[in-house]
């Protein structure tokens, strides 16, 4: 008897098969529909803002993550080097469970913060969102459309600005829930900000569930990744280093 090849994909297939068969006997809401979540692109975001979230939030039973921009097609990314395709503009779209505003170099968020076209659409549909959501400086986008209150995080160079422009607290958090509005700091934080969604959307078991599933244990190689303990050169070094790879 010839036995069966086993390689990664036919191992992960059964796995994934196991899993489904695990959730679809024990949820009781099985075949409903699933939170319906739309992530805003603009031109000159940053690529793991979005991204990052969506590789969580996609992985959630039943969940829709639908990539939407002012216009249908690609929509680059700060660096100019990577674009990612928005399935959908604004106009098509007027109901969300849940809203993510990613953020950007100061080419994106400043444009976004001016463009009506955006910040209306994100005034109508946070009128019926379950969860309006922000990573990095995609919360100076929600307090140009008016939706912060009390607190909120974003990205360690942007806090000053925050608190003076907005009149909100800044919270040197990984993520912040403030009513319905949820900010997360600078982008790698949207995954953990993701998780967080995970958790209120599924329940904690499904939100670990996603966390291994996406293999989210990180250890990097340096402790250097804290703006409150950086020190002012290495700070002047990351405002250089992003600076020089936006274009």
């Amino acid at each position: 008897m010839t036995s069966a090849k086993t390689t990664r994909r036919t191992v992960l297939a059964g796995a994934a098969a196991t899993a489904a068969l695990g959730l679809t006997a024990g949820t009781a809401n099985a075949g409903t529909r699933g939170p319906r979540i739309g992530i805003l692109l603009y031109d000159g975001f940053s690529l793991l803002d979005p991204t990052g979230p969506a590789e969580v939030l996609s992985r959630l039973p039943g969940a829709t993550v639908t990539m939407i921009a002012e216009h249908r097609g690609p929509v680059r990314t700060d660096t100019r080097q990577a674009a990612v395709l928005a399935e959908r503009s604004v106009a098509e779209v007027d109901r969300l469970d849940v809203l993510l505003v990613p953020g950007a170099g100061n080419r994106g968020t400043v444009a976004a913060m001016r463009n009506p076209v955006l910040l209306d659409w994100i005034r109508r549909v946070d009128k019926h969102t379950t969860w309006t959501t922000s990573v990095c400086t995609g919360s100076l986008i929600l307090g140009a459309a008016g939706l912060l209150r009390d607190r909120a995080t974003t990205y360690w160079a942007s806090a000053d600005y925050l608190e003076s422009t907005f009149g909100v607290r800044y919270v040197p958090e990984r993520y912040v829930r403030a009513g319905k509005i949820i900010t997360a700091a600078g982008v790698s934080a949207g995954i953990d900000l993701a998780l967080y969604l995970a958790s209120l959307l599924a329940g904690d078991d499904v939100a670990r569930g996603i966390q291994l599933a996406v293999e989210y244990d990180p250890r990097p190689p340096f402790d250097a990744g804290n703006a409150a303990t950086a020190s002012p050169e290495l700070k002047a070094l990351a405002l250089r280093l992003l600076a020089e790879s936006q274009h």
